[in-house]
């Protein structure tokens, strides 16, 4: 991995970090179990993006770690239906 993929690599971890921050911060405010789910999908989401980075995987989505990302999507998919089917309101 160069050191320009492993810059970018970063930055888009630290991204999904502080997107992460900001959905808990709106969670502890309205507490809305939606922002609590985007939260903890944006810290599987840069932990999948530090792992490729740190462990130099050329193809990520032939790894194991792909699962993260997969995890992540399959939580905020049941957040949304979960809200839209009667969840809590807020």
């Amino acid at each position: 991995m160069s050191t320009t993929e492993a810059f970018f690599t970063g930055a888009l971890a630290m991204g999904f970090l502080v997107a992460s921050v900001f959905f808990a911060r709106f969670w502890r405010r309205t507490g809305d179990g939606l922002f609590a789910a985007f939260a903890a999908a944006f810290v599987l989401m840069a932990l999948n993006q530090a792992l490729v980075g740190l462990l130099e995987i050329p193809r990520e989505e032939r790894s194991p770690i792909f699962a993260l990302r997969l995890l992540a999507f399959l939580l905020i998919i049941g957040a949304v239906l979960w809200k839209n089917m009667g969840g809590r309101r807020s």
